[in-house]
């Protein structure tokens, strides 16, 4: 897997499935806890549809977390030094890693779920003319009354053994993820510590380009957010940001990673469908 080197010295590792003459470029950037490798169904459905998708394993996590601790799997989701501001400019200096390699021409889209979307959210307020659509699932308005910061599972413990059926509806996922070496079920409080993972909270910013593209994709039984976290964050896109083009779709009864719900495919279908509204040329 290729890398690249932050300022603290850690090797971000990476991996580009890139497709002949895409129609644009996919920043993925995953959740907390997991790893790019959970991702594989998403890319191939996007390579299929003519988008190149690039994807980090951030700081602490998958790949980059297993060289950063030294193969210590119960260290995986600790963010190292820097913390979190330093991973977050990691995901940003990514963007760079890609522009490098596919050019400034084609558009680049920021996708970020879960954490990933928060982390999305800011680097967006920082950067916002580097990006050429944004797309956030399993999100929520970075705020402590719109935002879950305690179990997440709480809702949903009684419907299975593992400390994560809060993820999907799908019985296989759970299970898989704690399976996974690469994962942890620790929250985030707990893995980032109080203080950094106060530094995600905060507001969509104001006079962002009124014409960037904006998607928000959450089920309606996402314990981080949900509908109503969702529905406050795509009016304040619109009216406190000035966008133009936001789009905000709920899944009935769907939970947090709706990549890995029931109804992926038609979670899939609706992300494509709207990249092709929007950048597809034919």
């Amino acid at each position: 897997m290729p890398t690249f080197t932050d300022p603290y010295g850690v090797h971000i590792h990476y991996q580009a499935w890139r497709v002949p003459e895409p129609t644009a470029v996919v920043q993925l950037a995953h959740g907390v806890g997991e790893h790019i490798g959970r991702y594989g169904e998403l890319v191939a459905a996007l390579n299929e549809a003519g988008y190149s998708v690039w994807a980090d394993d951030h700081r602490g996590h998958g790949q980059t977390g297993f060289e950063q601790h030294g193969g210590d799997l119960d260290r995986m989701g600790r963010l190292g030094p820097g913390g979190l501001r330093a991973t977050i400019d990691a995901v940003h200096q990514f963007t760079g890693v890609i522009r490098e390699t596919e050019g400034n021409e084609l558009p680049l889209v920021l996708l970020g779920h879960s954490w990933g979307s928060l982390m999305a959210q800011i680097i967006l307020n920082r950067h916002p003319l580097e990006y050429d659509a944004v797309v956030l699932t399993g999100t929520a308005y970075r705020t402590l009354f719109d935002m879950n910061g305690g179990d997440l599972n709480a809702r949903h413990k009684h419907l299975g053994p593992t400390p994560v059926e809060w993820l999907s509806r799908d019985p296989e996922v759970a299970p898989a993820f704690m399976a996974d070496p690469y994962t942890t079920e620790v929250p985030l409080r707990k893995l980032f510590g109080t203080r950094d993972a106060m530094r995600l909270l905060g507001r969509p910013a104001k006079h962002l380009p009124p014409e960037l593209p904006l998607l928000i994709m959450v089920g309606s039984d996402d314990t981080l957010g949900g509908e109503q976290s969702a529905v406050k964050l795509a009016r304040a896109y619109a009216r406190r940001s000035g966008l133009v083009d936001v789009t905000l779709v709920v899944y009935d009864d769907a939970r947090h990673e709706v990549f890995n719900e029931t109804n992926r495919a038609e979670v899939r279908a609706d992300l494509i469908t709207w990249l092709d509204e929007r950048f597809a040329t034919d």
